[in-house]
This record gives C-alpha cells, structure tokens and sequence, in this order.
C-alpha cells in the first residue's frame, strides 16, 4: 500500500465471543488528520462508529473524538468503552482509572482485564412528551405504550419509548420521523423492573438501528428516576440486552445513582472483543 498509513484495530463491544455486540472501528494516530479526513475514514468502515483517541492537553488520559458515517459526535458509549479496551491492550495507558476527554468533557473509565466501566456525562431529562409522534415514527400505537415518553441524556439525547413486550419485534420503523424527533434517535424498550430489552434507532446520527448503545443506555437510567421506575434514592443496577433482532445480541450492565428522585451520576460497563487489525491509507 503505497502513501501514509494508519494502524487500526476494530473490535466487538459489549459482548464476550466475537461477531456479536457492536462492532467498532478505533484508528490510532490520527492526531493530524483534519475532521474531513477523520469522517472520510468513518464513512470507509461504514460502521456505526468510529472512535480516533488522540493525545489530550486538558488533563486527560486522551482525548476520543467519535465518528458516525455521517457526523462527528460529542459522545457515545460503545466507542468510549471499546478505545479504552484497545489503548490498555496496547500499552497506551494503563489499566485502572483514566480520564477520556470527549465533548461531552472529561469523562472517567475504569479499565479492568475483563470489562470496561464508563461514567457518562451529566444527566438531563425533560418532562413527558406527546407519544403520539414518537409511536407513529415506529409503526406503533396507543395501545402499545408501557408508560411515559421522555427525552434523556448524559452526554447525548435520547426519547425514550417503553412498550409492552409483544411490540418490540413488530416496530415497522420511518428512520425520518425518528430523525425529526430531535436527539440521537429513540430508544424502544420493555422493562421489567431490573432489566430492559432494548432496540435504539440512531437516526439522528446517521445509524438506522443499533446493537449496543452505551449513550443510551446510561440515559436509561436518568429516564427511569425521573419516571419513578427505580428507587429515588440511591445506586440500582439493571441490565439492558439488544442487538438481538439484528443477530447481534449485546448486553450492558448499567447503574444509577439517585437522589431525591433525581439522578446524580449513570454507568455502564462491557466486554470488548478484538477481530481485526490493520492499516489505512490517510485520505487526501
């Protein structure tokens, strides 16, 4: 391959065996590279993310800039988690706490041998939306509602849709009208009271469906507070799987702090998997 290249790794997240989880492509030593350059080389591994950590001058460990194929993003969680795995693989920090710097702000991870923990960003959350819309724009309707719509978010904004079990492998799904939601996208769940079963429709950010969304599923837990759906005060845990209508099925452990019905600080923690390694050749 002639001209300069850059090494890349791409690794399945939130999941233990490979091709399951989400796929994620994080290219090393990009530093230099202009954000056209940086969205070129999303828009080649046509992922749904693509994470460059790049050195930091704000005290972080790094700073992770994230690409989808069609926009750069503040935040996301699969990327977070899967470039912290792959920089502590290859000796670029080390294992325990670090700092990740995104825009989103300074982010901590705990790295361990088995799985990575993320912190997200400061929670936020509206009051309940009209759900007429937000059912309309996944095939859906009244009847198949499970409690309140609302927007949430640390980091990145999600509305959040929960529905009866029997709805979650019918969505017929109008990627526009998500889009025209506002956020990230929505995410689809149905909860039972320590675990969702979850599917995220991105379509703000380009990505049509998601198997595993560490954004989202940190702002489930905001979502769940606010809702009265978990203890107002003090740490739950609950899982979230999806992926698994796409045949990649992920799982997400996730906690939530509370106080006074309001949520302080949201977690999630995965696996990575590594798949391929190579190079590519930086775009003009």
């Amino acid at each position: 391959m002639s001209g300069r290249t850059l090494s890349y790794e791409v690794v399945d997240v939130f999941t233990d065996r490979a091709f399951a989880g989400n796929p994620l492509a994080v290219v090393l030593d990009a530093d230099d590279l202009s954000t056209a350059q940086l969205q070129a080389l999303a828009r080649e591994f046509n992922l749904s993310e693509t994470a460059f950590p790049m050195k930091a001058d704000d005290g972080a460990d790094y700073r992770l800039r994230i690409f989808t194929p069609a926009t750069e993003l503040p935040f996301a969680g699969h990327p977070s988690v899967g470039a912290a795995d792959v920089m502590a693989r290859l000796g670029r920090v080390a294992r325990g706490r670090v700092v990740q710097s995104c825009g989103a702000g300074l982010l901590p991870l705990e790295i361990g041998e088995d799985a990575v923990t993320l912190t997200g960003g400061e929670p936020s959350w509206s009051d309940e939306v009209d759900p007429a819309p937000v059912l309309a724009s996944v095939g859906l309707t009244g009847d198949d509602r499970a409690g309140p719509v609302r927007r949430a978010g640390c980091g990145i904004d999600f509305t959040y849709l929960p529905v009866r079990a029997e709805a979650l492998g019918r969505l017929d799904v109008d990627l526009r009208a998500v889009a025209a939601l506002g956020g990230a996208g929505v995410s689809v769940f149905v909860w039972d009271g320590t675990m969702a079963r979850a599917r995220v429709f991105a379509a703000g950010a380009g990505v049509p469906e998601d198997p595993a969304t560490g954004s989202a599923a940190v702002a489930l837990g905001a979502y769940l507070v606010v809702s009265g759906l978990v203890p107002a005060d003090g740490e739950t845990a609950y899982d979230i799987t999806q992926g698994v209508e796409m045949g990649r099925p992920s799982l997400l452990h996730c906690a939530v702090v509370a106080a006074g019905g309001r949520p302080i600080e949201t977690r999630v923690s995965g696996s990575t998997v590594p798949v391929a390694r190579g190079e590519i050749r930086v775009p003009a």
